[in-house]
């Protein structure tokens, strides 16, 4: 019954699209209405990403479903760009990540229970985003003096851009010839698995449609946020940031749900990882086609994706997972949205 809902629900997409574009109800409505579309899109990202996982293992599904569900959390931090909304952009980046890292790896571990993770994956993802996190602190720190959008900031920032994009090259190259590798399908013998192109397919598509609903969602937002009268950072940080991983958020906690835990695992610290050392770098890249975008992530911001690194390196020492674990990070995630929430508008 629920799979016949979900299926039936996904005709929200083009509803939303129809009512922005051609009808108009009003952003607050269409806000709703866009948000309640992201959900089934979401649980498709993560059923087409269980059959693609068949074929490929834990290790590249994760990697997959990473890839597609980022491409709107691109989108969206481009056209914030052409907008000029710096803050918007930096605020859903830094969310991004530490979204994925505590709130979709946290509801996995609450959903999927104890199992065992792959140690060796978790930690190379923690360790990406370590890197990450010391190389932002190359133009974060000259930007705390001044104005965080000069342009010498901004010049600051493609070096730290070009280096992750280096390391993402390398290390997904590396990673994935370890899980070609080692893989062995981890699905009973009686699944019925579309076949790969049809899984890629739809992971295309779904991210496709994914991104036009995330778009309106970031259209509209802005007067549900001053109707809540929250800032601005908060709206990026938090609401804007979980819209964005709403593909990382359902395929996470779907596949967790099934028993998958290392799948789910996998696809949260990919997810988060991939944020830190591709999408950050790539935005920043991007944005000098359009408008040059600084690194100039707040102190706040920085020792927020600091102390979930810590926190989910600790709780994971031992490659396994756990209710409780999932929990802590839950909380974790809840102090630093409040936190956010405090510190309101540079």
């Amino acid at each position: 019954m629920a799979r016949k809902l979900l299926w039936a629900s996904l005709a929200l997409a083009p509803v939303t699209v129809l009512v922005h574009y051609a009808i108009g109800l009003g952003d607050t409505p269409e806000f709703v209405l866009a948000a309640l579309a992201l959900i089934p899109l979401a649980w498709l990202i993560g059923e087409a990403t269980e059959h693609a996982a068949h074929h490929t293992g834990p290790g590249i599904g994760g990697f997959l479903n990473a890839t597609f569900g980022n491409a709107p959390e691109l989108i969206i931090a481009l056209f914030a760009v052409a907008a000029a909304e710096f803050e918007v952009v930096r605020g859903s980046l830094s969310g991004s990540v530490i979204g994925n890292l505590l709130l979709v790896l946290g509801f996995s571990l609450i959903f999927g229970g104890r199992g065992e993770l792959d140690r060796q994956s978790t930690f190379v993802s923690l360790a990406l985003i370590g890197v990450a996190f010391a190389l932002f602190l190359i133009p974060a720190v000259p930007a705390l003096d001044g104005d965080p959008e000069r342009d010498s900031i901004a010049r600051l920032s493609v070096i730290p851009a070009i280096i992750l994009l280096l390391v993402y090259l390398g290390v997904t190259y590396v990673t994935l010839r370890r899980h070609h590798r080692l893989h062995i399908s981890a699905e009973p013998e009686e699944m019925i698995a579309w076949p790969l192109r049809v899984s890629l397919g739809v992971l295309a598509l779904a991210t496709t449609v994914t991104a036009m609903v995330a778009e309106i969602v970031v259209d509209t937002i802005e007067v549900f946020a001053h109707e809540t009268k929250l800032s601005d950072f908060f709206v990026a940080a938090v609401i804007v940031a979980i819209v964005g991983n709403a593909a990382e958020h359902g395929g996470a906690v779907v596949v967790a749900a099934r028993g998958k835990i290392k799948l789910a695992a996998e696809i949260a610290l990919a997810s988060s990882a991939q944020v830190a050392v591709f999408l950050v770098p790539a935005v920043a890249l991007l944005a000098w086609l359009i408008d040059p975008l600084s690194l100039a992530f707040r102190p706040v911001e920085l020792a927020a994706i600091a102390g979930a690194l810590v926190l989910v390196a600790a709780l994971l020492a031992n490659g396994r997972s756990s209710q409780l674990k999932g929990s802590v990070m839950i909380t974790a995630y809840v102090s630093i949205a409040v936190a956010f929430l405090v510190a309101g508008d540079r």
